[in-house]
């Protein structure tokens, strides 16, 4: 994430939070609370309720006019290109058939899968999220900041093709948390 990669440190505990708030009161001196920051990272509800005087501030963080100015900025952006798949998360050579990953995303998304074996994972809760209990799909890792690609993505209760459909969860501001369960 820009903001991010802007102070050089991950946002991810209320204590970054706070730093975050203190580093653009100090650049800006404008006020944005943590709580505000941690809604936008998905750390706890609410980002569906952004403010755009919020977004601006960020922006104008960033060195832009306001929010309009960075998203067209990042339709010629040549630094998201490409990327190797890297990251804080779980691959699936660190599975077990039979364990048990919970994934979160913006704005209050979450889910939790079950490890079938050879990249085949059963949806086994779903919290506001397009993908069902019940649903299975082949993937490889889920990592922080990354979007969640899922290939052959099978509805239980509808029949499909066999080959499924693809899929991609948080494609704007990738998963917020992946832990084993």
């Amino acid at each position: 994430m820009d903001i991010e990669r802007e102070v050089k440190r991950k946002i991810r505990t209320p204590y970054d939070f706070e730093f975050l708030a203190g580093v653009i009161w100090e650049r800006l001196h404008e006020n944005l609370s943590p709580t505000t920051l941690k809604r936008l990272w998905g750390y706890i509800d609410g980002a569906d309720t952004t403010r755009r005087t919020t977004l601006c501030l960020l922006a104008q963080f960033l060195g832009f006019a306001d929010w309009e100015a960075y998203e067209a900025s990042l339709t010629t952006r040549t630094d998201i290109e490409s990327a190797a798949f890297e990251g804080e998360g779980i691959h699936i050579d660190d599975l077990q058939k039979g364990d048990r990953v919970e994934v979160t995303w913006l704005p209050n998304r979450r889910c939790v899968f079950r490890y079938e074996g050879e990249a085949h994972f059963l949806v086994l809760e779903s919290e506001n999220a397009k993908i069902h209990v019940g649903d299975t799909f082949d993937t490889a890792c889920f990592l922080v900041g990354k979007p969640m690609y899922l290939d052959k993505l099978q509805r239980d209760e509808e029949p499909s093709t066999k080959e499924g459909v693809s899929y991609v969860a948080g494609s704007k501001n990738g998963l917020n948390s992946v832990r084993k369960l």
